[in-house]
């Protein structure tokens, strides 16, 4: 399954839309994301499962990059 990540990139600050931030994952769960992201140091927002008409919407992005390594 595909995720979308929305995060900020600091934990000590007040999140704010505009700041906002986003990356892929694939991935078995939500769970599987998060502990993916547990040691970085970055404030995430929401997790969220991309499928159907919203994942292909999300794919013809130029922005659309599943992430291979975690250098954020």
């Amino acid at each position: 399954m595909i995720y979308k990540v929305y995060y900020q990139d600091s934990k000590l600050e007040m999140p704010v839309r505009e700041k906002t931030n986003s990356m892929y994952f694939e991935a078995e769960n939500e769970r599987a994301v998060r502990k993916m992201l547990k040691d970085q140091q970055i404030n995430i927002e929401y997790v969220q499962l991309l499928e159907g008409a919203y994942l292909e919407y999300e794919k013809q992005s130029e922005d659309f990059k599943l992430q291979e390594n975690l250098s954020i």
